[in-house]
């Protein structure tokens, strides 16, 4: 068998290289410029820029910078797509495209469409783009197009086309977190009354343990490491809960910090390696741990919560056995996990999607919250709940009601702020969104950002149903294959301005509940391209004239954020920001004191009874790697993990035993909606039973097992085998 590819550990000098490598590609002073101007950060959302300026996060700490920070700057300053790439590469060529390749075209900086029938995208003007786009909302209905929204946008565009959405006719309104943390929004709410992070970033500065569940921020949200390491020199301790045992979560070098620079931080105090969808049966049985050492805190419970009595005897009824069959950890490892969570004195519990993206993904959220709750670890500063989220305004998107459903009093203010019935049943998600593509029952589909194909399961499947659309309009700022795949039968691609080359400033929030101000600036590179809010506000008022909104006056985003202030609850100070320069945390999030916005005032605790796998074999999870952000590759290779290129296999030593395979073997991966061939073996520190590859390109292998209530395909738990072809061989 040969070795184990090298793996290396995270940040670190090889981190300060490569920022001089990017610095390089692009000008030092230049890049040094843009990294420093005020505007929010384009990557994760743990809240990087602002007023404050850029490399400083909330707290006023300086420097903060990532790799995902200086790629995603880089990519955006580097040159145009030539004017005769289209006419280069038909849709067969496009088609082929890697999403490395795709993101390394170059800023898109000139619209283009692909008519019904042609092999090729042509150059348009932006009259012509613009007609297109108005005259396919104006020959169907409403109920008949769809709007979908990534986290890349500002608060004020989102709020715009949200507002056309349903004052055209439809709530048909959704966004990517539907696809990563609508799990955590359905199960905070339906415990504490709010779906977003209970603390703020001065929090982690005051918690003495914090339990990472299903995130490995070394490789997606890096400047969170810092906090992490933090914690543990200030003598508190970690608990990493992951199927993967990644290199960064044991040890991170900081760049920002000397002695870790060099020597390495220490991040993990206790590492536990579940299987892949075991998350409800271990945290039940920390639960259950918790009881029977009789470390609940019941009067917590009895002043503070409602259900714990129901949600308390269903953990304590629940056999060891079946919990530690289901989980895929020892009873020792889960008391061990239960009694250092009770002898912590302030406890943060944080996750990504490793634990959303399961059919059980709310259920994991609600046993987690009745942990938290249990040992009264909410409610009190420097203890609380924390989705990690991925794009810097995933969570503002959301926040200003671009969803699919919206609350009544919301929806009852914008009606009478805009003078007009709005719509009240509910629209399609995103999984039903494709469902209804693939039924014939969309005509138009509008995406501000993202790749709504790339991030569905089934790409074959998803692929054929955006292919249905009459007409798909897209707003980027670079090409990714979604556009091609995910085509309609008409497709406009709309070149936009990046969030620091934008004429007026805009907002975003991040993770913890922060409210940024981005004040925009010069383009980074010549050509068409304008403003997200300029393109919305042109079409809709193309689509609906000036009554009973003037979306032209909307256009300026002074109006937008005196809308907001009103319509929403929390966001008063947004009307002012422009001019004060303050930045703000929303009202009625953070929870400082055991007070909720429930009906009782209570937080309510729910019984989760531990899932039935339907299905025998190896487990897939889908990972992003050390060099991607969402859906964008920018390099190939993942270091932390030894993975050589972004078709491989990661592997347990004992699976790969018990399959007879080894370490750079070449096999084929079989899932329930596809297989892919040619994939290279790489034996690593996974847990046996569970296997990983790259999203979005292992998407192709999975069905679309949605959790009932949130609609989060189960990404992170999908059945696959592993097949070795008769002549297979070694690379």
């Amino acid at each position: 068998m040969k070795s184990v590819k090298r793996t290396r550990p995270g940040g670190g000098f090889r981190a300060v290289f490569y920022t001089i490598g990017k610095a390089l590609e692009v000008g030092p002073w230049k890049l040094w410029q843009k990294m420093r101007s005020s505007n929010a950060c384009k990557t994760c959302a743990v809240g990087m820029g602002g007023q404050l300026g850029g490399m400083v996060n909330e707290s006023k700490n300086f420097p903060e910078v990532c790799k995902k920070s200086l790629q995603a700057q880089v990519a955006d300053m580097k040159g145009a797509i030539p004017i005769d790439f289209f006419e280069r590469n038909d849709l067969s060529a496009l088609l082929a495209l890697t999403p490395k390749e795709a993101e390394d075209a170059g800023r898109l900086i000139y619209p283009v469409v692909l008519r019904p029938g042609a092999e090729h995208f042509t150059p348009v003007s932006w009259e012509t783009a613009l007609d297109i786009a108005t005259s396919a909302f104006k020959e169907t209905s409403p109920d008949r197009t769809a709007f979908y929204s990534s986290g890349r946008s500002s608060n004020e565009s989102a709020f715009i086309l949200q507002s056309f959405a349903r004052i055209y006719g439809t709530n048909n309104v959704m966004n990517c977190s539907y696809y990563c943390h609508q799990a955590s929004g359905v199960g905070l709410k339906m415990t504490f009354g709010t779906g977003t992070a209970t603390i703020e970033l001065e929090d982690l500065e005051k918690c003495d343990l914090l339990v990472l569940l299903g995130a490995n921020p070394a490789s997606n949200h890096p400047r969170l490491m810092t906090q992490l390491a933090n914690l543990r020199r200030r003598g508190g301790h970690i608990i990493v809960v992951n199927p993967i045992k990644e290199s960064g979560l044991e040890k991170f070098h900081v760049p920002s910090q000397m002695h870790s620079l060099i020597f390495g931080s220490e991040i993990a105090s206790l590492y536990i390696q579940p299987l892949a969808g075991g998350d409800v049966a271990l945290l039940v049985g920390v639960l259950k741990a918790l009881i029977e050492r009789s470390r609940v805190d019941n009067d917590f419970l009895k002043q503070h919560t409602i259900g714990h009595e129901e949600a308390l005897a269903s953990a304590q009824a629940t056999e060891w056995s079946l919990i530690e069959a289901a989980s895929g950890v020892a009873k020792a490892s889960i008391e061990e996990m239960a009694g250092m969570i009770a002898l912590g004195k302030a406890v943060i519990f944080a996750w990504a999607m490793g634990l959303t993206h399961h059919q059980s993904g709310v259920d994991n959220i609600l046993a987690l919250c009745n942990v938290a709750l249990a040992t009264a670890n909410v409610g009190r500063p420097g203890t609380g709940l924390l989705p990690i989220r991925g794009h810097s305004n995933v969570q503002g998107i959301g926040s200003v009601g671009f969803a699919p459903a919206m609350q009544d009093g919301i929806r009852r203010t914008l009606e009478t702020l805009y003078g007009k019935p709005l719509p009240s049943t509910d629209g399609y998600d995103i999984y039903s969104t494709i469902e209804a593509a693939q039924q014939g029952k969309l005509d138009v589909l509008f995406a501000l950002g993202g790749n709504l194909w790339g991030s569905n399961p089934d790409s074959v499947w998803a692929a054929d149903a955006m292919q249905r659309v009459k007409t798909t309009v897209y707003l980027s700022t670079k090409l990714n294959p979604g556009h091609f795949h995910g085509r309609g039968q008409t497709t406009l691609i709309l070149p936009v301005l990046a969030r620091d080359e934008e004429p007026q400033s805009t907002t975003q929030e991040s993770m913890f509940n922060y409210v940024r101000l981005s004040d925009g600036g010069a383009v980074n590179v010549k050509g068409q391209m304008r403003s997200e809010s300029d393109i919305i506000c042109t079409l809709a008022n193309g689509v609906l004239g000036q009554e009973p909104v003037d979306w032209l006056r909307l256009g300026n985003h002074h109006e937008v954020r005196k809308l907001i202030a009103e319509a929403l609850p929390g966001w008063g100070e947004i009307a002012t920001i422009e001019q004060s320069r303050k930045e703000f945390t929303i009202g009625g999030r953070v929870f400082h004191t055991p007070h909720f916005p429930t009906a009782t005032g209570k937080a309510t605790m729910q019984s989760t009874p531990v899932p039935v796998v339907d299905f025998d074999g190896l487990r897939l999870i889908t990972i992003r790697s050390e060099g991607q952000f969402n859906t964008v590759v920018y390099e190939n290779a993942d270091i932390y993990r030894g993975m050589p290129h972004r078709h491989c296999v990661l592997i347990s030593a004992a699976d790969a035993r018990k399959l007879g395979v080894f370490d750079g073997q070449s096999v084929t991966v079989h899932g329930e909606a596809g297989s892919m061939d040619n994939i290279e073996i790489v034996i690593g520190a996974i847990r046996d039973g569970v296997v990983a590859m790259f999203y979005p390109e292992s998407n192709v292998l999975i069905k679309g097992r949605v959790d009932p209530r949130s609609g989060t395909p189960s990404f992170k738990s999908a059945p696959v085998r592993i097949e070795v072809p008769v002549r297979g061989d070694a690379k």
